[in-house]
């Protein structure tokens, strides 16, 4: 049985390039997408973490917000796949190597 487990999506914000190069060198997360500069002359990228690695990432000089919970909206995105071949016919018979079981 596979264990439960989260990953959040969050904003990671530096105030400036030396601290956004220690945090990348120091944590290593899995930043998704690019970074970019604000107006205010602080850097942003989003990282895709466990909640352990988000309060990891907060320190002097940097701030986190979390977007969403990557993981729920997955969860909730496979649930909208049916299941079945939608483009068979009604009536076909499955094909192969495979048993025919006949439901009871």
């Amino acid at each position: 049985m596979p264990t439960a487990y989260t990953i959040l999506r969050v904003r990671v914000t530096a105030q400036d390039a030396d601290t956004l190069r220690a945090l990348l060198r120091d944590a290593r997360p899995d930043v998704g997408g690019r970074i970019g500069q604000n107006p205010d002359g602080s850097l942003s990228f989003d990282a895709y973490v466990s909640p352990e690695q988000a309060q990891d990432l907060a320190r002097e000089g940097v701030s986190v917000e979390t977007i969403e919970d990557a993981t729920a909206n997955g969860r909730a995105r496979q649930a909208e796949v049916g299941e079945g071949d939608r483009f068979a016919a009604e009536d076909a018979v499955p094909q192969g190597l495979a048993l025919k079981v006949q439901d009871i």
